[in-house]
Formats: structure tokens, sequence, C-alpha cells
């Protein structure tokens, strides 16, 4: 980044204006847990620190419930503090989420989830819009990376003003959306002062939280009534009263250039509302009253409209008018608002663009961890996680990916049915960040109730899927400075567990071992849960050790297709005007490992 002035502007990433808005805030403390579409505000914030001088206190949380805590705690003590996540890392932050509404803050605390219509890399289309509802929380709605780095700032505002926390909520398209944004010098670290002790509030037993679910909602209404966000405002002005368009969030700029760019659309006026929660429903009312017909077109969920009293002449999810899941992309929106007006959606021609299915990349090292898997268990129940190793779907060593953590629990109960009685063997598998997210206490069930089924932890030292974010296994921390690393061996020990082998898994033969040896543990000797760790970089870190060998495919190859069917490597392919298997130096990460299960032994060191 270029040096910073008093006020300037640059070309940001929303993400990046929310970090951004978050130092220019007066911000002290930031909390997160990686998940896209989210992960660049806290990598943004270590920019802006670096380059600012700032002091502000940065860290990857091991999860969004511990990113809330630390956060909610440097409210407590008087700083203005911040917690990161994607949406479904809400689920996980909802207990105290759920709990500090009522018992408020001090300084002014912001939850950024950042949602993900489509959902494009997420297990829901969830909109963290009526997770605020539930939780009697502010949320505000950014529909440009300029508005959002004005609503971060805004939001320490409002939380401060009524002590509650305030949800900022960008989606995807605002978060990873570029857009010219003017920059301001940022603030002192704010600091309302100390932490003062008052059991009732803070510590508050279910007698006194009565007493503040009263004044939660009390907030909320002083908040729907005096601030000027939640009340919807004129973007686009027609030429007469017969249809309004309510739109909020990211999907509210698809609505500005649709209606903007098309003469049949110039009588519609369009409204937008800051925050969605707590909306001024009188307006919205007024709105509706005034105009024979209103759309409301938001993501994902009907959050504005179910706050409008009387819907009889409203148009939008409810009514069938806004597709019930999907993205509302530009297209989307344009055939909505004409087919509200009766006229005739835009013919569009799809692209033909040949499907490419997501693969691990070449040299990734669960690659040969799951081809030995399938090998040793062949025909069992293999329980997957979330993360990059979900990939071993393409290679049939993954029949369930539930959430975060799931693998090891479930593997529990599949493990305890007669599918399992009858034979069928369990195998789990979760990478490192995700065993620290949320596995270990579901590993201390499973040694607990002598679960009977093989772990296997795939350990490649960063958070891949999200940008190789630092996990509690590395010595550094967000920023760059030192951190203390988690033996992840110790604690697996500390978990209760008797069996536990480590290995590389680009060892085919110790990979052969330390499986078999756990399967004799587990199915054989009944002596309960079996861990393996297979221990590799991920060939994208700044760590991974690349071989420098190369390979080739010789003469003896009779295509029996092992190398891309069963290990399913990307750098080799077939030839097919010559009949022929080829390997891709420019893809070939030189691991070597389809030089072990190669059947015919055609696969040979090149220049050997």
């Amino acid at each position: 980044m270029p040096s910073q002035n008093d006020s300037d502007v640059r070309f940001l990433m929303g993400n990046e204006a929310i970090g951004r808005g978050i130092i220019q805030a007066g911000c002290g403390v930031a909390a997160a847990y990686p998940g896209t579409p989210s992960s660049e505000v806290l990598q943004s914030l270590v920019r802006w620190k670096k380059e600012l001088d700032h002091s502000i206190y940065l860290e990857w949380s091991i999860n969004e419930k511990v990113a809330f805590e630390v956060a909610y705690g440097a409210s407590l003590a008087g700083m203005r503090s911040v917690a990161v996540m994607k949406m479904v890392g809400l689920n996980v932050a909802s207990d105290p989420f759920m709990s500090a509404a009522y018992l408020g803050v001090r300084g002014g605390l912001v939850v950024v989830v950042a949602d993900d219509p489509g959902p494009h890399s997420s297990q829901t289309e969830q909109d963290s819009r009526f997770f605020s509802w539930f939780a009697k929380v502010p949320v505000l709605d950014p529909g440009t990376p300029a508005e959002a780095l004005e609503m971060a700032v805004r939001a320490f505002e409002i939380s401060e003003k009524y002590q509650v926390p305030v949800l900022l909520r960008p989606c995807l398209r605002v978060c990873h959306a570029r857009q010219n944004v003017t920059l301001s010098k940022p603030a002192p670290i704010a600091n309302v002062g100390p932490f003062e002790k008052n059991w009732t509030r803070w510590a508050a037993i279910p007698r006194f939280r009565l007493v503040l679910h009263g004044e939660l909602n009390e907030k909320i209404e002083k908040m729907r009534l005096e601030e000027p966000e939640s009340k919807p405002v004129p973007i686009l002005n027609g030429s007469g009263n017969s249809i309004a368009l309510v739109t909020s969030g990211s999907v509210s700029s698809h609505v500005r250039d649709v209606v903007a760019s098309d003469d049949r659309l110039k009588d519609i006026d369009v409204f937008k509302v800051g925050m969605p929660f707590p909306s001024q429903a009188d307006a919205l009312q007024q709105i509706v009253d005034s105009h024979e017909k209103t759309l409301v077109i938001e993501e994902t969920y009907p959050v504005l409209e179910l706050q409008i009293m009387d819907r009889r002449k409203v148009e939008g999810r409810l009514s069938g008018a806004v597709p019930p899941q999907g993205e509302l992309v530009p297209e989307t929106v344009e055939d909505i608002i004409l087919k509200s007006l009766g006229e005739t959606p835009t013919e569009r021609e799809a692209p033909k663009i040949k499907s490419r299915r997501p693969s691990l990349c070449a040299g990734c090292p669960h690659r040969p961890a799951f081809y030995m898997i399938k090998s040793i268990f062949d025909e069992a129940v293999y329980s997957g996680d979330i993360g990059c190793y979900t990939l071993g779907i393409n290679m049939g060593a993954v029949d369930t990916c539930l959430c975060m953590g799931s693998s090891i629990g479930m593997a529990g109960g599949l493990a305890r049915t007669p599918t399992a009685s009858n034979g069928t063997q369990v195998v789990a598998t979760i990478g490192d960040s995700t065993f620290f997210h949320s596995g270990v206490a579901a590993l201390i069930n499973a040694v607990h109730t002598g679960a009977p089924f093989v772990l296997v932890i795939m350990d490649n030292s960063v958070t891949a899927m999200t940008g190789g974010q630092p996990t509690p296994g590395n010595p550094y921390l967000a920023d760059g400075s030192g951190g203390k690393p988690i033996d992840m061996e110790r604690l697996i020990q500390g978990c209760g567990v008797d069996f536990l082998e480590v290995v590389d898994p680009y060892d085919h033969d110790a990979m052969k071992d330390a499986l078999e040896h756990a399967k004799k543990h587990v199915f054989e000797d009944r002596n309960g849960v079996a861990v393996v760790i297979t221990r590799r970089a991920c060939i994208r870190a700044p760590n991974a050790e690349i071989p420098s060998q190369r390979f080739r495919i010789g003469d003896d190859c009779d295509l029996c297709m092992t190398c891309v069917k069963d290990l399913e490597c990307p750098a080799i392919h077939y030839v097919k005007g010559e009949r022929r298997m080829e390997i891709d130096e420019d893809l070939c990460a030189g691991c070597g490992f389809c030089v072990s299960i190669c059947p015919s032994r055609a696969i040979e060191l090149k220049g050997a």
C-alpha cells in the first residue's frame, strides 16, 4: 500500500475497506476466524497496522466463539473491539452473541459477519440479518465497499450509544468487489475507561436477565425511531406512484443499475434501507400504502418484507416473485422487476463453458492420504469435514460433510449402528485447523465412550482453504509476531488417546503401516479410537518443501488409469490421439507418490 496522507483515495476490496473503517473508528482489538468471504478483513488489518504503525491487537482465534469472547472481553474493559467471521461462523459464536445482547457492552463492539448468497463456498445461504433480529441486535447492511467503510465506523458509534453489539453484514459481492474509497485519518484508539465490577450486569443471574431483556427491547425501539439508517431513503425517483421497490445491502447496487439503465423502469421509485433491523416499519408501510404495488428485493431472507404489516400489495420472496434460493445476480434482478411489471424478461443465451470440478492441487499431501485410506479401508464409511480435504469426495474417500468439526462426532454415531456392527468400518478425516477449531471436544467424547473408528488428522500446517492463515500449531500470530505453538500430539494424548502415529503422507510404505496398525487397534483388538496424523505442509504454504525431481511415464504403461481415476492427479492426463499418458511438468509438484502406486511400474524418475 502507498504512503498514507490525512485523506486519500484507494481502489479497495470491500473487505479491505471494512478493515480500514475498523482502524479509522479507533478500534483497539480485532479477533477473527478465517472463512470465505470474510478472511481478508483481518488480513487487511495486518497491512493497515503495519502501514500506519498502529497499535491495534490482532489475532486469528481458534474458532468464532472464542473470537467473539475475546472481542467482548476487550469491550467490557472499555476498548472498541471487533470480531470477524462468515455467516456459518456466527452459528458457532451464537451462544455468547445472544447473551451479550442482554448484558450489553462498554466499548463499541462490532461483529462483522460476511454472508454468502449462492452459496459459493459455504454450507448454507443463511441470512445473518435474521440472526440479528433473533438476537435483538441492530444490523447494518452495506451495498458497496465505500459504504462498508462508512458503516464500519457508524457501527461502533451506534454500539457505544446504545451499549449493544452491532452486526455489520457485508455479502460476498460487497466483500470482494472493488471501488475507489476515500480514506480519513484514523482516530486514536478509543477507551471508555477500565472495567467496572457490577455482577448484576456482567454476571447477571436469570432474575436480572429478565430486567436486561426489557432494557434491550427499549434500546431496539429507540434505535428504530431515532437512527437514520433504519428509515428507507429514496435512491431513485420515478415519475409516478404506481410502483415502489424496497431494497437493502449488496443487491441494492444491482437494483440501482438495472432500474437506471432501462427506460421501461423509469416509473419505479426505489428505496434503500441501511439498517434492516430494527427498521422503521411505519415508514415501510407508508411506501406500500402510497403505491399501487411494492416489490421487495433483498438478500437472502424476507427480513424487510416481514416487517411490513399489510403485505396485500407487496411482492417479494413471500409472494414467490423473488426466488426462494440462489444469489440475486443482476440478470436475476432484472428478470424479477420486468416480470413484476408484466414485461417480457430479456432472453439470454448462457455461455457454453466446459465445467471442471474442483480438485486437490497437484502435490497436495491430502491426495496420497486419501488414496491410502481407500486402499486400506475399502468399503468403509468415510466421515468427512470442512476444508480443502472435502475434495476427497472426488476420490471416493468422503461420504459425509456437515459442518466444522463434525466428522469426529458423526463417526462416533456411525460406529454405533447396525451397519458398523455388521463389519462396516468407519474412518473420519479432519484438517489441523478444523481439529483445533471444534474437533477436540468430539475426540474426548469418542475416547470416553470407546467409539470404534479411525481418525486421520490431515496436518498441512495452515488453514489452507481460506488463504493460508496460521493455526494454533504455528509459532507466529496474525501479524507475524511470535506465538507459542500448540503441540498437537500432546493435545491428542491429553484427550486420552492410546494409539497415535505421525506419518508423512508422501511416504507410501509408512502410510500403509500406520493405517494398518490403526485398523488392527480399532477393529481387531477392539481398543477404541485410533489417531493417525498425516503431516506435510500444504504445497502452497511458505514453509512447503517442494521436491525438485520430475517424472515421466514410460512405455510399460498399460493405460489402467489408476493415476487419474484413483489418485486423481491433475498433473497426469491422457493424450487421446497418441493413446498414452503424460505428466505435465508445469503442474507436477514432484511428490513422486504416483511412482509408488503405478501397477505397471511405468512411472520413473526423469533422467534416471
